[in-house]
């Protein structure tokens, strides 16, 4: 039980870290242009934003797990198609806040490029916000791998992980340590990862003094 619950807690910690960092950089960089330019750019990347977050996406990954065995990869792969889309939203708004800073109008004057401009002198103004939003991300991703392994539409059968524990301690209520010792893990868990995301957000807040 111990191993299980070990090995367990590595593949979703290391699943739900590696889909945030590559939903971040999609989710910032949709958002960024979309801020930035704004006009049609931005009008025409809200709509079709709307229209693929409209997807349910839990339906969609165990309509496709019933036609592909699903593994580690594949399942990072689907779930990169919509966990981006969180993101985009935060970074367009501050964006859209500070492209019209006197510090951006002066780096235009200045013949600065856009690229320079989004990279160097807002994106960093745009960090806290991103951050703040990180740890809900990577909660939600360890929470739908948990779901998907749960209801068996997860990784392949035998795997371990958190999700197989909760479906083995329902399928077992005569042993209730099975699920329980799960359940604890997984709320601690993502307790912990929301105290470490609120951490790093006030170590990047450059509007904290340290005295």
């Amino acid at each position: 039980m111990l191993a299980r619950l070990i090995y367990g807690f590595r593949i979703s910690v290391l699943f739900g870290l590696t889909l945030t960092a590559l939903s971040s950089v999609i989710g910032v960089a949709a958002g960024a242009v979309q801020g930035y330019f704004g006009g049609l750019v931005d009008l025409g990347f809200q709509r079709f934003i709307e229209i693929w977050s409209g997807l349910p996406v839990l339906y969609l990954l165990i309509i496709m797990a019933s036609f592909i065995e699903p593994n580690f990869w594949w399942l990072l792969g689907l779930m990169l198609l919509f966990s981006w889309m969180g993101l985009v939203d935060v970074v367009r708004a501050e964006f859209l806040r500070a492209r019209n800073f006197d510090y951006v109008r002066a780096a235009r004057a200045l013949g600065v490029s856009d690229l320079t401009i989004i990279l160097r002198h807002v994106l960093p103004n745009a960090t806290v916000a991103t951050i703040t939003f990180l740890p809900f991300i990577l909660n939600g991703s360890i929470t739908t791998l948990t779901s998907l392994d749960f209801l068996g539409f997860g990784l392949p059968p035998g795997s371990p992980s958190l999700g197989e524990l909760l479906a083995q301690g329902k399928s077992n209520l005569q042993a209730p340590w099975l699920g329980l010792t799960a359940f604890f893990v997984l709320a601690l868990m993502l307790s912990l990862l929301i105290f470490v995301g609120e951490a790093v957000r006030d170590a990047f807040d450059p509007r904290k003094v340290v005295l």
